[in-house]
């Protein structure tokens, strides 16, 4: 299945001052876009295009750099869209979500420290995630377009620690940027339906 530029689920203005309207236009019309430009011409190439995005990410890891890095960062961008929503972020999580959070990682304060560290310390590019494995969440940092995925795990919300997705707001400061992620940005409920999704 072709790749496609999926629209934005707020306008473009939503989440400041978090984040600009200028990241964003060049996030997703640019950069996203291009993963998805990208990836339908590399797909195609290899004779992949009829899978599921996530299919293709999984058969091109380490055996087709270039379709992986654009499709990994297709997938990712889909769902970092939806993992952010006006109004977002803080401690207020669905109860179901905070009982997992509680359990597994420790509760929300633990959580939101060893998230923004795993996205501070995630040398160059990558993601810092909270995944499902084995039944358990876990927090753990990706480089460059790698995800979850690939390990055995399913992502439930994900942070683009790359520098296009901060430095129009943020310049060199990630630590802030991923405060303002987790404290005022995070779309508590698409993670939990990923949550219940993965949990099945």
């Amino acid at each position: 299945m072709a790749f496609e530029l999926p629209e934005l689920p707020y306008d473009y203005e939503a989440l400041q001052p978090f984040m600009s309207k200028e990241t964003l236009e060049f996030h997703h019309d640019k950069h996203h876009k291009a993963y998805v430009d990208n990836g339908n011409k590399l797909a195609a190439e290899a004779g992949l295009s009829d899978l599921s995005l996530e299919d293709v990410v999984k058969k091109s890891f380490g055996t087709n750099a270039g379709l992986f890095n654009n499709a990994a960062q297709h997938y990712n961008h889909v769902h970092f869209w939806k993992w952010m929503k006006k109004g977002g972020g803080g401690n207020k999580l669905p109860s179901k979500l905070e009982a997992a959070i509680n359990s597994d990682l420790g509760g929300y304060d633990k959580f939101k420290a060893d998230f923004i560290a795993a996205g501070t310390t995630q040398f160059g590019s990558g993601w810092a995630w909270v995944s499902v494995k084995n039944g358990k969440l876990e927090i753990s940092k990706t480089p460059n377009g790698e995800n979850p995925l690939v390990h055995g795990a399913t992502p439930i919300l994900g942070v683009d620690v790359w520098e296009h997705s901060y430095y129009i707001d943020y310049r060199n400061a990630r630590p802030k940027y991923l405060e303002a992620f987790v404290d005022s940005l995070i779309n508590w409920d698409y993670v939990l339906e990923r949550y219940e999704a993965a949990a099945k």
